[in-house]
Protein backbone atom coordinates (compact mmCIF):
# COMPACT_ATOMS: atom_id res chain seq x y z
CA UNK A 1 0.00 0.00 0.00
CA UNK A 2 1.35 3.39 -0.91
CA UNK A 3 1.86 5.60 2.05
CA UNK A 4 2.63 9.45 2.11
CA UNK A 5 3.91 10.64 5.82
CA UNK A 6 5.17 13.91 6.78
CA UNK A 7 7.93 14.73 8.36
CA UNK A 8 6.24 15.03 11.75
CA UNK A 9 4.41 11.57 11.31
CA UNK A 10 7.93 9.97 10.66
CA UNK A 11 9.76 11.26 13.33
CA UNK A 12 6.92 10.72 16.09
CA UNK A 13 6.54 6.97 14.47
CA UNK A 14 2.69 7.57 13.40
CA UNK A 15 0.67 5.58 11.04
CA UNK A 16 1.53 7.24 7.27
CA UNK A 17 -1.71 8.09 5.62
CA UNK A 18 -2.93 6.26 2.62
CA UNK A 19 -2.24 8.10 -0.47
CA UNK A 20 -5.89 7.68 -1.97
CA UNK A 21 -6.90 9.60 0.66
CA UNK A 22 -4.03 12.60 0.09
CA UNK A 23 -3.84 12.22 -3.22
CA UNK A 24 -6.68 10.47 -4.99
CA UNK A 25 -9.97 12.10 -3.50
CA UNK A 26 -7.89 15.49 -3.07
CA UNK A 27 -6.91 17.22 0.23
CA UNK A 28 -7.99 20.98 0.70
CA UNK A 29 -5.33 23.23 1.12
CA UNK A 30 -6.41 25.52 3.75
CA UNK A 31 -9.62 26.59 5.70
CA UNK A 32 -12.55 24.78 7.05
CA UNK A 33 -12.79 21.69 4.59
CA UNK A 34 -9.26 20.64 5.34
CA UNK A 35 -10.05 20.92 8.91
CA UNK A 36 -13.32 18.43 8.27
CA UNK A 37 -11.14 16.83 6.10
CA UNK A 38 -8.68 15.88 8.98
CA UNK A 39 -11.56 14.51 11.20
CA UNK A 40 -13.76 12.82 8.32
CA UNK A 41 -10.57 10.87 6.90
CA UNK A 42 -7.51 11.36 9.12
CA UNK A 43 -8.30 8.31 11.24
CA UNK A 44 -4.55 8.74 12.14
CA UNK A 45 -5.35 12.15 14.50
CA UNK A 46 -7.11 12.36 17.87
CA UNK A 47 -10.23 13.83 16.14
CA UNK A 48 -10.17 11.69 13.27
CA UNK A 49 -10.16 8.32 15.83
CA UNK A 50 -12.86 9.30 17.91
CA UNK A 51 -14.96 10.18 14.66
CA UNK A 52 -14.44 6.75 12.88
CA UNK A 53 -15.14 5.16 16.17
CA UNK A 54 -18.35 6.92 16.78
CA UNK A 55 -19.59 6.00 13.34
CA UNK A 56 -18.62 2.45 13.93
CA UNK A 57 -20.86 2.28 16.95
CA UNK A 58 -23.51 3.88 15.01
CA UNK A 59 -23.32 1.75 12.48
CA UNK A 60 -23.66 -1.38 14.62
CA UNK A 61 -26.64 -0.07 16.05
CA UNK A 62 -28.57 1.37 13.11
CA UNK A 63 -28.61 -2.58 11.67
CA UNK A 64 -29.48 -3.89 15.27
CA UNK A 65 -32.32 -1.53 14.78
CA UNK A 66 -33.28 -3.11 11.61
CA UNK A 67 -32.76 -6.36 12.97
CA UNK A 68 -35.33 -5.57 15.55
CA UNK A 69 -37.90 -3.94 13.39
CA UNK A 70 -38.49 -7.54 11.35
CA UNK A 71 -39.23 -8.88 14.50
CA UNK A 72 -43.67 -8.91 14.62
CA UNK A 73 -43.92 -10.09 17.89
CA UNK A 74 -42.52 -6.90 19.37
CA UNK A 75 -45.04 -4.25 21.19
CA UNK A 76 -46.18 -1.85 18.47
CA UNK A 77 -44.74 1.36 20.45
CA UNK A 78 -41.30 -0.33 20.28
CA UNK A 79 -41.72 -0.66 16.46
CA UNK A 80 -42.84 2.94 16.26
CA UNK A 81 -39.48 4.05 18.55
CA UNK A 82 -37.45 1.80 16.12
CA UNK A 83 -39.04 3.49 12.88
CA UNK A 84 -37.89 7.07 14.20
CA UNK A 85 -34.39 5.74 15.51
CA UNK A 86 -34.01 4.08 12.08
CA UNK A 87 -35.20 7.91 10.77
CA UNK A 88 -32.35 9.56 13.17
CA UNK A 89 -29.44 7.17 11.52
CA UNK A 90 -30.48 7.93 7.96
CA UNK A 91 -30.30 11.03 8.69
CA UNK A 92 -27.17 11.17 10.57
CA UNK A 93 -25.42 9.10 7.50
CA UNK A 94 -26.30 11.45 5.51
CA UNK A 95 -24.77 14.55 6.61
CA UNK A 96 -21.67 12.06 6.81
CA UNK A 97 -22.14 11.22 3.42
CA UNK A 98 -22.10 14.60 2.65
CA UNK A 99 -19.33 15.89 4.43
CA UNK A 100 -17.22 13.96 2.54
CA UNK A 101 -18.21 14.94 -0.32
CA UNK A 102 -17.88 18.55 0.74
CA UNK A 103 -14.10 18.07 2.49
CA UNK A 104 -12.16 16.70 -0.75
CA UNK A 105 -11.37 18.38 -4.03
CA UNK A 106 -13.02 15.46 -6.13
CA UNK A 107 -16.30 14.50 -5.08
CA UNK A 108 -17.23 12.70 -7.95
CA UNK A 109 -14.61 10.12 -7.70
CA UNK A 110 -15.05 9.52 -3.87
CA UNK A 111 -19.05 9.36 -4.91
CA UNK A 112 -17.67 6.43 -7.26
CA UNK A 113 -14.75 4.76 -5.12
CA UNK A 114 -16.03 1.81 -3.21
CA UNK A 115 -16.74 3.16 -0.05
CA UNK A 116 -18.67 6.39 -1.76
CA UNK A 117 -21.06 3.56 -2.76
CA UNK A 118 -21.27 1.59 0.29
CA UNK A 119 -21.98 4.75 1.83
CA UNK A 120 -24.37 5.66 -0.56
CA UNK A 121 -25.97 2.53 -0.43
CA UNK A 122 -26.81 2.98 3.26
CA UNK A 123 -29.08 5.68 3.05
CA UNK A 124 -30.89 4.88 -0.46
CA UNK A 125 -32.82 2.27 1.10
CA UNK A 126 -34.67 4.10 4.04
CA UNK A 127 -35.58 6.83 1.34
CA UNK A 128 -36.59 4.41 -1.51
CA UNK A 129 -38.84 3.09 1.33
CA UNK A 130 -40.81 6.32 1.37
CA UNK A 131 -42.07 4.92 -1.96
CA UNK A 132 -41.96 1.32 -2.31
CA UNK A 133 -42.66 -0.65 1.14
CA UNK A 134 -40.76 -3.44 2.50
CA UNK A 135 -37.25 -2.13 0.70
CA UNK A 136 -35.73 -0.34 4.48
CA UNK A 137 -34.71 -4.16 5.33
CA UNK A 138 -31.92 -3.68 2.93
CA UNK A 139 -30.21 -1.06 5.02
CA UNK A 140 -28.12 -4.12 6.49
CA UNK A 141 -25.67 -3.32 3.79
CA UNK A 142 -24.73 -0.78 5.95
CA UNK A 143 -23.33 -3.77 7.99
CA UNK A 144 -20.24 -3.46 5.01
CA UNK A 145 -19.38 0.23 5.77
CA UNK A 146 -17.80 -1.99 8.94
CA UNK A 147 -14.66 -2.59 6.56
CA UNK A 148 -13.43 1.03 7.93
CA UNK A 149 -12.91 -1.29 11.05
CA UNK A 150 -9.25 -2.20 9.72
CA UNK A 151 -8.12 1.19 8.93
CA UNK A 152 -9.52 2.58 12.16
CA UNK A 153 -7.91 0.66 14.53
CA UNK A 154 -4.67 0.40 12.55
CA UNK A 155 -5.00 -3.24 12.05
CA UNK A 156 -2.60 -2.81 9.08
CA UNK A 157 -1.41 -6.86 9.75
CA UNK A 158 -5.10 -7.35 8.33
CA UNK A 159 -4.66 -4.86 5.96
CA UNK A 160 -1.86 -6.66 4.42
CA UNK A 161 -3.14 -10.11 4.16
CA UNK A 162 -6.35 -9.16 2.60
CA UNK A 163 -3.67 -7.42 -0.20
CA UNK A 164 -2.04 -10.35 -0.22
CA UNK A 165 -5.34 -12.45 -0.68
CA UNK A 166 -5.89 -10.30 -3.39
CA UNK A 167 -3.07 -9.90 -5.24
CA UNK A 168 -3.13 -13.89 -5.05
CA UNK A 169 -6.93 -13.78 -6.19
CA UNK A 170 -6.17 -11.40 -9.26
CA UNK A 171 -3.29 -13.20 -10.47
CA UNK A 172 -4.74 -16.93 -10.74
CA UNK A 173 -8.17 -15.57 -11.83
CA UNK A 174 -7.35 -16.98 -15.09
CA UNK A 175 -6.87 -20.46 -13.76
CA UNK A 176 -9.75 -20.15 -11.54
CA UNK A 177 -11.76 -19.32 -14.87
CA UNK A 178 -10.81 -22.32 -16.33
CA UNK A 179 -11.36 -24.59 -13.26
CA UNK A 180 -15.13 -22.92 -13.19
CA UNK A 181 -15.37 -23.39 -16.87
CA UNK A 182 -14.65 -27.40 -17.06
CA UNK A 183 -17.10 -27.61 -13.71
CA UNK A 184 -19.94 -26.07 -15.97
CA UNK A 185 -19.40 -28.37 -18.99
CA UNK A 186 -19.29 -31.23 -15.83
CA UNK A 187 -22.62 -30.26 -14.52
CA UNK A 188 -24.37 -29.60 -17.91
CA UNK A 189 -23.11 -32.73 -19.03
CA UNK A 190 -24.57 -34.50 -15.52
CA UNK A 191 -27.93 -32.31 -15.65
CA UNK A 192 -28.44 -33.41 -18.84
CA UNK A 193 -27.43 -37.44 -18.71
CA UNK A 194 -29.76 -37.35 -15.13
CA UNK A 195 -32.59 -35.95 -16.79
CA UNK A 196 -32.74 -38.56 -19.60
CA UNK A 197 -31.85 -41.78 -17.06
CA UNK A 198 -34.62 -40.33 -14.17
CA UNK A 199 -37.26 -38.12 -16.12
CA UNK A 200 -40.16 -35.94 -15.08
CA UNK A 201 -41.10 -39.17 -13.14
CA UNK A 202 -38.68 -38.83 -10.59
CA UNK A 203 -38.21 -35.16 -10.49
CA UNK A 204 -36.65 -33.82 -13.55
CA UNK A 205 -38.65 -32.22 -14.76
CA UNK A 206 -36.38 -30.35 -17.06
CA UNK A 207 -33.11 -30.06 -18.01
CA UNK A 208 -32.15 -26.61 -16.35
CA UNK A 209 -33.71 -28.54 -13.48
CA UNK A 210 -31.57 -31.26 -13.76
CA UNK A 211 -28.63 -29.04 -13.27
CA UNK A 212 -29.75 -27.50 -10.45
CA UNK A 213 -29.66 -30.59 -8.77
CA UNK A 214 -26.32 -31.72 -10.12
CA UNK A 215 -24.78 -28.03 -9.16
CA UNK A 216 -25.76 -29.41 -5.36
CA UNK A 217 -24.21 -33.00 -5.74
CA UNK A 218 -21.44 -31.74 -7.10
CA UNK A 219 -20.85 -29.26 -4.14
CA UNK A 220 -22.04 -31.82 -1.55
CA UNK A 221 -25.02 -29.28 -0.82
CA UNK A 222 -27.56 -32.08 -1.33
CA UNK A 223 -30.71 -30.15 -0.63
CA UNK A 224 -32.49 -33.50 -0.94
CA UNK A 225 -35.36 -31.83 -2.69
CA UNK A 226 -34.99 -33.97 -5.76
CA UNK A 227 -33.16 -37.86 -5.28
CA UNK A 228 -32.55 -40.06 -7.85
CA UNK A 229 -34.10 -43.14 -8.05
CA UNK A 230 -32.97 -45.43 -10.29
CA UNK A 231 -30.10 -47.52 -9.69
CA UNK A 232 -27.97 -45.88 -12.56
CA UNK A 233 -28.96 -42.55 -11.64
CA UNK A 234 -27.69 -43.21 -7.83
CA UNK A 235 -24.21 -44.71 -9.08
CA UNK A 236 -23.75 -41.02 -11.09
CA UNK A 237 -24.47 -39.28 -8.34
CA UNK A 238 -22.39 -41.09 -5.72
CA UNK A 239 -19.61 -40.32 -8.23
CA UNK A 240 -20.62 -36.90 -8.80
CA UNK A 241 -20.47 -36.65 -4.72
CA UNK A 242 -16.84 -38.13 -5.00
CA UNK A 243 -16.14 -36.00 -7.58
CA UNK A 244 -17.57 -32.52 -5.98
CA UNK A 245 -14.68 -33.63 -2.93
CA UNK A 246 -11.65 -33.32 -5.45
CA UNK A 247 -12.87 -29.93 -6.84
CA UNK A 248 -13.09 -28.32 -3.79
CA UNK A 249 -9.51 -28.59 -3.33
CA UNK A 250 -8.63 -26.99 -7.03
CA UNK A 251 -9.24 -23.55 -6.76
CA UNK A 252 -7.44 -24.06 -3.16
CA UNK A 253 -4.46 -25.00 -4.48
CA UNK A 254 -5.06 -22.23 -7.15
CA UNK A 255 -5.30 -19.67 -4.77
CA UNK A 256 -2.55 -21.13 -2.10
CA UNK A 257 0.08 -21.76 -4.34
CA UNK A 258 -0.17 -18.27 -6.08
CA UNK A 259 0.20 -16.82 -2.31
CA UNK A 260 3.04 -18.91 -1.47
CA UNK A 261 5.05 -17.49 -4.58
CA UNK A 262 3.78 -14.23 -3.94
CA UNK A 263 5.66 -14.41 -0.29
CA UNK A 264 8.52 -15.62 -1.41
CA UNK A 265 9.16 -13.17 -4.20
CA UNK A 266 8.09 -10.51 -1.46
CA UNK A 267 10.25 -12.26 1.70
CA UNK A 268 13.08 -10.39 2.60
CA UNK A 269 16.76 -11.67 2.41
CA UNK A 270 17.84 -12.99 5.95
CA UNK A 271 21.50 -13.46 6.83
CA UNK A 272 23.03 -16.42 7.59
CA UNK A 273 25.04 -15.80 10.30
CA UNK A 274 25.08 -17.88 13.34
CA UNK A 275 23.51 -17.07 17.20
CA UNK A 276 26.01 -17.69 19.31
CA UNK A 277 23.64 -18.61 21.74
CA UNK A 278 21.32 -20.97 20.41
CA UNK A 279 23.04 -21.17 16.34
CA UNK A 280 19.72 -20.19 14.46
CA UNK A 281 20.34 -18.46 10.99
CA UNK A 282 17.27 -16.73 10.28
CA UNK A 283 17.88 -13.19 11.04
CA UNK A 284 16.66 -10.23 9.67
CA UNK A 285 19.88 -8.27 7.87
CA UNK A 286 19.35 -5.52 10.07
CA UNK A 287 18.92 -7.87 13.57
CA UNK A 288 20.47 -7.05 16.86
CA UNK A 289 19.66 -9.31 18.46
CA UNK A 290 18.77 -13.13 18.23
CA UNK A 291 14.47 -13.47 17.79
CA UNK A 292 14.74 -16.67 19.72
CA UNK A 293 17.01 -16.42 22.46
CA UNK A 294 17.48 -12.92 22.37
CA UNK A 295 21.99 -13.41 22.45
CA UNK A 296 24.00 -10.31 20.97
CA UNK A 297 24.61 -11.22 17.23
CA UNK A 298 28.23 -10.31 15.75
CA UNK A 299 27.43 -7.45 13.06
CA UNK A 300 28.35 -8.30 10.00
CA UNK A 301 30.38 -5.77 7.66
CA UNK A 302 28.16 -3.20 5.79
CA UNK A 303 29.77 -4.48 2.38
CA UNK A 304 28.47 -8.25 4.10
CA UNK A 305 24.70 -7.18 4.76
CA UNK A 306 25.28 -4.82 0.87
CA UNK A 307 26.07 -8.54 -0.94
CA UNK A 308 23.16 -10.23 1.20
CA UNK A 309 20.65 -7.70 0.00
CA UNK A 310 22.00 -7.94 -3.97
CA UNK A 311 22.45 -11.32 -3.95
CA UNK A 312 19.14 -12.12 -5.15
CA UNK A 313 18.93 -9.64 -7.74
CA UNK A 314 22.43 -10.72 -9.69
CA UNK A 315 20.84 -14.33 -9.60
CA UNK A 316 18.41 -13.32 -11.27
CA UNK A 317 20.45 -11.02 -13.46
CA UNK A 318 22.88 -13.99 -14.20
CA UNK A 319 19.56 -16.72 -14.65
CA UNK A 320 17.94 -13.76 -16.99
CA UNK A 321 21.45 -12.90 -18.76
CA UNK A 322 22.01 -17.23 -19.30
CA UNK A 323 18.49 -17.77 -20.29
CA UNK A 324 18.98 -14.29 -23.35
CA UNK A 325 22.66 -16.41 -24.40
CA UNK A 326 20.66 -19.78 -24.24
CA UNK A 327 17.93 -18.30 -26.23
CA UNK A 328 20.52 -16.41 -29.11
Amino acid sequence: MSVVASPSNRSAGAVPVPKSHTDYFGTPDAGWRQRLHTVVFRSDTPAGLWFDKVLIVLIVASVLVVMMESMEALPAWLHQTLAVAELVFTGIFTLEYLARLLCVRRPWRYARSFFGIIDLLSILPTYLALLVPGLHVLIDVRVLRLIRVFRIFKLTAFVMEYQTLGGALAASWRKIMVFLSVVLMIVLVMGTLMYVIEGPAHGFTNIPTAVYWAITTMTTVGFGDITPKTDLGRLIASLMMLLGWGTLAVPTGIVTAEMSWQRRVHEVPALQTPCPGCGSRDHSLHARYCQHCGSLLDMPAPESVQSATMAPHENHSSSATAGGSRAG
